[in-house]
């Protein structure tokens, strides 16, 4: 996986591209200005700490440009799921409405986007049922699975609806998405310059397995020897620092299961230094692709219209289902994940993980770069959630949603648009937003939260403590009752829950 193999991979991908050039933007006489693009990128597995302007020492600095010069929100929610994630946010309503991956009585936000004139393109990490080209996506490049070997790929990748195969050397996943994704660019400024574009990037990073090439790997061994302890102490300091949290808001502390980073020997402390530095890597790669896809929306002439929106599917995986025992993680080979130890400096400052709904599993960063809309360096504690983003790109693009599409009828749609919140303004909020995934469920109506783990019901004040740590359940019966009879009444209303397949998919 020498560079001379990454250049040839590279070539392979943008052939044909000097004949495209030729047809980009070739006059310079003035047009009428079409509709902003809309580019959504979400990433796999990474917390709320994990960029750096969310207070990671992880260098992001082509995202952290994008957060500087547009608008950061501090309480957004995803559903602590890869798989429900996804599915809310392709259709704007719950995942267990819609059949979860299945996307039934939906209409994806492809089929929207197409609806209002868009290129509708994707690449990366499907994780639903189909195929995007059958769910209104143009063009696709990527894999169907919920997870892959990031160098050497599975037998789910596509490009469009045939089988892709991965090439033997020069690939990595997070690459080949923005490469595939910046040629469907020029395929639009070609084919399609009348058209906007709307492009879904689904990087399967930071998921496991953790694999990275190695001079990304190289920039982090060493800098996590500190330990989990101090290091999400830095998070903690920098995030104040930033104001994106309360001061009255303490940091949650150490899980119970993690043990102090002092107790560990010397071999395991350079176990675990590397094991987050792949993770790092791999969020690094992501940066450094997304400064590649700005430069393609550059050389389009587009960077200035086009809205762009970054967040993650669900908080750091605590699970560590599998080491690799002769080989370290990162090559092709290996196959590690990291635990809650590195997880929890990844949630920094909340509690639990992905798949649980407290704030651990559910926050994620998220960040809105619109030139001309949104205000830059900008930050907003307005609450949302990722069922907001169909909800949104309907009302930038006046597009309609409709009772019935292709002679199914439509769940209603859920989300709200955060257009108001994009402009500087105040949303009127959700009277409540819900969260499941299988035994964890949660709801936040306003201020108060409950949420359940193992049960019995939790109760929290967020705008006193939002990391958590004060259930005031046995204080206010009261408000537990009122708060999970909305929840029960919820959940009866969208129904029985889906059985399980018998095969669980990743993610």
């Amino acid at each position: 996986m020498n560079t001379t193999s990454r250049r040839g991979f590279l070539k392979t991908v943008s052939a044909g591209a000097a004949v495209l050039a030729a047809g980009r933007i070739a006059s310079a006489a003035p047009k009428p200005k079409r509709p902003s693009n809309v580019i959504v990128i979400m990433v796999d597995d990474m917390g709320f700490s994990d960029l750096g302007c969310y207070g990671s020492a992880i260098r992001t600095p082509n995202i952290d440009k994008l957060a500087a010069d547009g608008l950061k929100f501090t309480q957004f929610y995803n559903t602590a799921k890869c798989e429900p994630t996804r599915a809310s946010l392709l259709t704007g309503c719950y995942h267990r409405e819609v059949g979860g991956g299945r996307l039934k009585n939906a209409m994806t936000i492809g089929q929207a986007m197409r609806r209002a004139g868009y290129r509708t393109l994707m690449t990366g990490k499907w994780h639903m049922s189909s195929n995007p080209i059958q769910k209104g996506f143009d063009r696709y490049f990527g894999h169907l699975s919920g997870a892959t070997n990031f160098f050497t790929g599975d037998n789910t990748f596509r490009l469009d609806e045939e089988k892709f195969t991965v090439p033997k050397e020069g690939f990595y996943t997070t690459d080949a998405n923005t490469d595939y994704a910046i040629q469907f660019l020029d395929e639009a400024a070609k084919k399609h310059a009348d058209k906007p574009f709307f492009l879904y990037i689904a990087h399967n990073a930071p998921h496991y397995p953790l694999q990275a090439w190695p001079e990304d790997i190289a920039k982090y061994k060493g800098k996590f020897m500190k330990g989990w302890d101090a290091l999400r102490l830095e998070r903690h300091k920098r995030q104040l620092k930033m104001g994106l949290l309360d001061p009255k808001w303490k940091l949650a502390p150490r899980d119970k299961k993690v043990p102090a980073w002092d107790t560990l020997s010397d071999k395991q402390k350079k176990t675990e230094d590397l094991t987050m530095a792949v993770f790092a890597a791999m969020i690094d790669r992501v940066d450094q692709n997304v400064g590649k896809l700005m430069a393609g929306l550059k050389k389009h002439r587009q960077d200035k219209n086009t809205l762009l929106l970054f967040l993650s599917d669900n908080g750091g995986c605590p699970f560590q289902r599998t080491r690799t025992p002769d080989t370290p993680p990162g090559p092709a080979n290996s196959y590690w994940t990291y635990h809650e130890g590195w997880a929890q400096v990844s949630n920094t400052p909340f509690r639990l993980y992905k798949q649980n709904q407290h704030e651990g599993g559910v926050s994620t960063p998220l960040i809105a770069h619109w030139p001309g809309v949104v205000k830059p360096g900008s930050q907003t504690d307005q609450p949302g959630h990722i069922i907001d983003i169909m909800a949104t790109l309907l009302d930038i693009t006046g597009t309609e949603y409709p009772e019935t599409f292709g002679g199914d009828k439509l769940r209603p749609l859920r989300g709200k648009s955060l257009l108001p919140i994009l402009k500087g303004k105040t949303r009127k909020p959700h009277d409540e937003l819900f969260f499941e995934f299988a035994k964890y469920k949660a709801l936040r109506a306003g201020k108060w939260k409950i949420a359940w783990r193992y049960g019995p019901w939790e109760l929290y004040d967020m705008e006193a403590d939002r990391t958590e740590l004060n259930d005031l359940a046995g204080k206010m019966p009261e408000k537990v009752k009122e708060l999970a009879d909305r929840y029960e009444a919820w959940s009866k209303q969208l129904g029985a829950k889906r059985r399980r397949r018998k095969k669980k998919q990743k993610g």
